[in-house]
């Protein structure tokens, strides 16, 4: 039986197993008897009984998918279907705090700060070589695993630079270069990132930057704080799968994941303070609808574990996926049994309040404030950047604005 060692910010928190491809997790007693304890995840409440079939959410949640997953694994010399395996090599830096090592590995120093780094010729260079090298996959002294399909790399900024961290050092950033299919990517998730911090929606800070000829957008972690000595320090974090039991492959409705509904009972059950979060949340529904984002899956909304607290996590992964009309317009997760993210009106939004048991007024109200807002901030002009795409997609955003205020009205 094959074993790693859980750690959440340095301390020993359980023991992961392998036992006939069945992924196992234990938490270890210390842990249970820390006075401050808390559970890895809402579906790993805190017990002493061994978790089986309600560990490889969480776990796999973790991992990279799809292209990048297989072409870690093939570097690697591991198959792409081994959870396991590829968090023994990969799974030191993720999201959140937890990392995971083998049980000979010395304990992860929490104030371990080293880096390497990067020259503007190095990070082109890196940024040219993710595409073929996921995370950076078997590099001496790099154990990085973020999920999600799309290439990024996790880094640490500071005034100095941009550079990767060694061993247990904390990322501060994510770097997502624009992949070769979908031209403009990196311009539309700015734009919409931008806009959303315009009008009040929770975001993390995003912004565009050139790599030689390679666009890429540099997120900052919303699960990093720094110290007052400079130092960063990781937060506890987890996606609505993995709070919801759902394993990866699951994160979109159509293929048996989370439904709307199921987000607002995971927030009136688990977050500290619902009443915030569930607005917030109506928020994060209403202006992905707004801005043509089909791709709002369980997996781009997560549950922030900080200071005793577990609150809805800024939003990220905003992209108006309907400037490629060859993409799926089928909702991620569907608002009131919308067939399409272009089919939205108001009264989908009005059934969708109905089943997760909201009250119609508010949802109405964030409807109109939220569309409103966007509409002073396109015409304020305070966005414009002159890229061809960001203006594609102030375009599209607007006239689905407008189209909504005019329903409200």
């Amino acid at each position: 039986m094959s074993r790693l060692i859980v750690y959440l910010n340095g301390k020993n928190v359980g023991i992961l197993e392998e036992d006939d491809s069945r992924l196992q997790f234990r938490y270890s007693p210390e842990w249970l008897a820390e006075k401050d304890a808390y559970p890895l995840s809402k579906a790993l409440p805190l017990q002493q009984e061994p978790f089986e079939k309600q560990a490889r959410p969480f776990f796999a949640g973790i991992l990279p998918e799809a292209e990048p997953r297989r072409k870690i694994a093939a570097i690697l010399g591991i198959s792409a279907g081994n959870d396991f395996a590829m968090l023994e090599r990969i799974g030191g830096e993720c999201a959140g705090a937890v990392s995971l090592l083998p049980e000979d590995a010395p304990p992860p120093s929490p104030t371990e700060n080293r880096i390497r780094r990067l020259s503007a010729q190095e990070l082109t260079g890196i940024i040219a070589e993710l595409p073929r090298r996921p995370l950076l996959a078997g590099e001496k002294d790099l154990r990085l695993s973020l999920a999600g399909a799309q290439d990024k790399l996790p880094v640490h900024i500071d005034a100095e630079g941009i550079a990767l961290p060694l061993g247990n050092t904390p990322s501060s950033h994510i770097i997502k270069p624009e992949p070769q299919r979908f031209p403009g990517l990196t311009a539309n998730e700015t734009f919409c990132m931008r806009l959303a911090r315009a009008v009040g929606v929770t975001v993390p800070d995003a912004e565009m930057q050139r790599a030689g000829e390679t666009p890429y957008i540099i997120v900052k972690r919303y699960d990093r704080s720094v110290r007052p000595d400079g130092t960063i320090e990781r937060i506890h974090q987890e996606d609505f799968c993995q709070a919801l039991g759902f394993p990866p492959e699951r994160k979109y409705q159509q293929e048996g994941g989370p439904m709307v509904r199921d987000c607002f009972s995971l927030l009136r059950e688990w977050s500290s303070t619902p009443v915030l979060d569930i607005r917030e949340f109506v928020d994060g529904l209403v202006f992905n609808c707004l801005v043509g984002n089909a791709d709002a899956h369980g997996k781009n909304f997560s549950m922030l574990y900080q200071n005793g607290t577990r609150r809805l996590a800024p939003f990220y992964d905003i992209v108006c996926t309907i400037a490629w009309p060859e993409l799926s317009g089928t909702p991620a997760m569907k608002l009131g049994k919308a067939r399409s993210i272009n089919d939205m009106t108001l009264t989908h939004f009005q059934r969708m309040a109905e089943e997760s048991q909201l009250g119609w007024p508010l949802v109405r109200e964030r409807i109109g404030k939220l569309s409103q807002r966007i509409r002073d901030v396109l015409d304020s002009h305070s966005l414009d950047s002159g890229d061809e795409m960001a203006g594609k997609v102030a375009k599209l955003i607007s006239g689905r604005t407008d189209k909504m205020l005019n329903q409200i009205k």
